[in-house]
């Protein structure tokens, strides 16, 4: 521990915070089977009645509550609701069972199972499943917390580019956590991925299947992947798309995200540059890049006020972050740059870009506090505010944008030990995941750990994209066939295999 008087009172709050934090013990690990005394969840017969979502209700579907305990550890204590839909197979001679979803997140609503699948699913698919949209617990229809009354929407932001800075955020991030917890300890604590998971079960169970077929995006791979763990006798066929590593997340998973984003604004920059008559950022990427990271240090010095919030050191990489997921968002991207350019040392102003305008508005209205209570809930971070400075200081010469965000500490490191361990993911169910080389979210070396930790698993790359989430129209039908006569066949490939895109950003 450093003897700096900083670094010192830094780790104070750390400590405080946690000490501060409710008191609940650890609960035992719960038994993967059946818990005692939870029968009436398993048997429960739901009523289905129309969704009011407009996906929904025009494919047909339905959705009901299903009932679930609160804490698997204590069955016969509170209950939670989860909301889900149905929409059923169009060919009832044809049906072979349920298909889940999960959109990612943590913390992404899922009933809209048709929003996410419904365009890529071939028509062979729709044919012989159910479509399954769930909202997590904790998230959007399904039993959730109280708001916390977090003073930013996102707990994710870069440190900025001083130790002051980094200090806000550590003092920001323990009253964030703390505002979570003291609300309703006994139910924040148990959103947790193993007990989703255990709902999924339940779900199963109550709709009358033997098994569940999953489709994961992002986050929703890392609970496919600690479902096939949990409960491999009740996983049929199983597609991870933009996999996670579970040794990796939460904390490792942001850190990972530093250089796959410097990777990614790289890659930017090159477009960009063939684009500079229009968008004037840089004739070559080297100039564009150089503009990017004297952006970060102007709103430095001066925050850019755009539509009431000052978007600074902190926030413009997070807004970067949030754009260069998909190479499709390249025009877009270089609008949002070009404008925060063009308001540098001006007076605040109102967003003339949709993009921007949405990722502002959501950082000023919208808080996504379930992230926390579900990443936090699910897997410890390191307490010590000194630990995180490190890493960013040492990945600034390499990570100049980007370091800074994906070292920064977070609410996790204020929020108290999780109820139980993490899944430790390393099984022999067949699944097939789906990765870009390009991916900045979920990085193509955490596929490549998921398909080891999966021992029967095949692997599909797809090459050369810059993308988060490889199933999707008119982006590789070499990728949407392989998934789709998995679930339709049953097939996994006969080896791992290359994929290219039908199309690239031109």
């Amino acid at each position: 521990m450093s003897t700096n008087p900083f670094w010192r009172s830094m780790s104070i709050v750390a400590v405080s915070a946690l000490l501060a934090a409710p008191a609940y013990g650890r609960a035992e690990p719960v038994a993967d089977s059946h818990p005692s005394g939870a029968d009436r969840f398993y048997r429960q017969t739901l009523e289905w009645k129309p969704c009011g979502v407009e996906n929904l209700d025009k494919a047909g579907g339905e959705c009901a509550n299903v009932l679930v305990p609160l804490d698997y550890g204590r069955p016969d204590g509170r209950t939670i609701t989860l909301a889900i839909s149905r929409v059923k197979a169009s060919d009832p001679a044809r049906r072979r069972g349920i298909l889940v979803s999960n959109p990612g997140g943590p913390g992404g609503p899922g009933l809209d199972s048709v929003d996410l699948l419904g365009d890529v699913l071939s028509t062979d698919v729709l044919a012989s499943y159910d479509l399954i949209g769930m909202d997590p617990r904790g998230v959007g229809e399904s039993t959730s917390s109280p708001r916390c009354g977090w003073p930013v929407g996102e707990m994710v932001r870069s440190a900025g580019l001083d130790p002051l800075g980094f200090a806000h955020d550590t003092v920001q991030s323990a009253g964030m956590a703390a505002s979570c917890v003291v609300r309703d300890p006994e139910l924040v604590r148990q959103f947790t991925t193993r007990n989703t998971a255990r709902d999924m079960d339940v779900v199963r169970a109550a709709l009358g299947e033997e098994k569940i077929n999953f489709y994961g995006l992002s986050y929703g791979t890392y609970l496919g992947a600690v479902f096939t763990q949990m409960f491999p006798e009740r996983s049929d066929r199983v597609v991870l798309d933009s996999a996670i590593d579970p040794d990796r997340y939460w904390t490792g998973l942001v850190q990972d995200w530093g250089p796959a984003d410097e990777i990614a604004l790289d890659d930017w920059a090159v477009w960009a540059a063939a684009h500079d008559e229009e968008f004037r950022l840089g004739a070559t990427p080297q100039q564009v890049r150089a503009k990017i990271e004297e952006l970060v240090r102007i709103v430095h010095r001066q925050p850019i006020v755009i539509d009431g919030f000052a978007i600074d050191d902190h926030w413009l990489p997070f807004i970067l972050h949030a754009l260069l997921w998909n190479f499709r968002l390249n025009e877009p991207l270089a609008a949002t740059v070009r404008e925060l350019a063009d308001a540098a040392g001006g007076p605040p102003t109102t967003s003339q870009t949709p993009r921007l305008r949405a990722i502002v508005a959501a950082l000023r209205d919208n808080e996504n506090s379930v992230l926390a209570e579900v990443a936090c809930g699910d897997v410890s971070a390191p307490i010590d505010p000194l630990w995180y400075w490190r890493n960013i200081e040492e990945s600034r010469a390499t990570q100049p944008v980007f370091g800074a965000l994906a070292g920064n500490i977070q609410p996790c490191a204020f929020w108290p030990r999780p109820v139980e361990p993490a899944t430790v993911v390393r099984n022999a169910a067949p699944a097939l995941i789906v990765q870009a080389t390009g991916d900045p979210r979920t990085p193509y070396a955490h596929g490549v750990r998921l398909h080891q930790y999966l021992s029967q698993s095949r692997m599909v790359t797809l090459q050369d994209v810059r993308i988060h989430m490889t199933f999707r129209p008119e982006l590789s039908s070499c990728v949407n066939n392989a998934i789709n006569t998995y679930f339709g066949a049953g097939t996994l490939p006969d080896a791992d295999t290359t994929c290219t895109a039908d199309q690239t950003a031109s």
